[in-house]
């Protein structure tokens, strides 16, 4: 199975399928604490247009910016198999000084 995603396709996600979820971890908090930057893990299809319009049209904010990364799976045992977790997308937004996301 090929892991190499086409960059250009004509396929339009709506915006609760651009967002996967939010990565809470304690460098995301710091991120949104200090640089008012939020993580989330995106669709592998989505670009950075599509994460923009997602997290505007989800949340009620203003965008002024987002950066992506293509994370490669990692190797995983479980007793005798060995296996791979699947490859996935992140994205670091970052949002106008008068607008913030609440997750708690």
């Amino acid at each position: 199975m090929p892991r190499h995603i086409p960059q250009t396709t004509k396929l339009t996600l709506e915006p609760h399928q651009v967002i996967i979820k939010p990565l809470v971890t304690e460098k995301g908090m710091h991120k949104s604490t200090r640089n008012n930057a939020y993580a989330f893990e995106v669709s592998r299809l989505a670009t950075k247009a599509d994460v923009k319009r997602a997290v505007e049209e989800l949340f009620e904010v203003r965008v002024l910016k987002v950066h992506t990364q293509n994370r490669k799976g990692k190797p995983r045992r479980t007793r005798f198999r060995f296996g791979r977790t699947n490859d996935w997308k992140k994205a670091i937004v970052t949002l106008d000084a008068e607008h913030r996301i609440e997750f708690f």
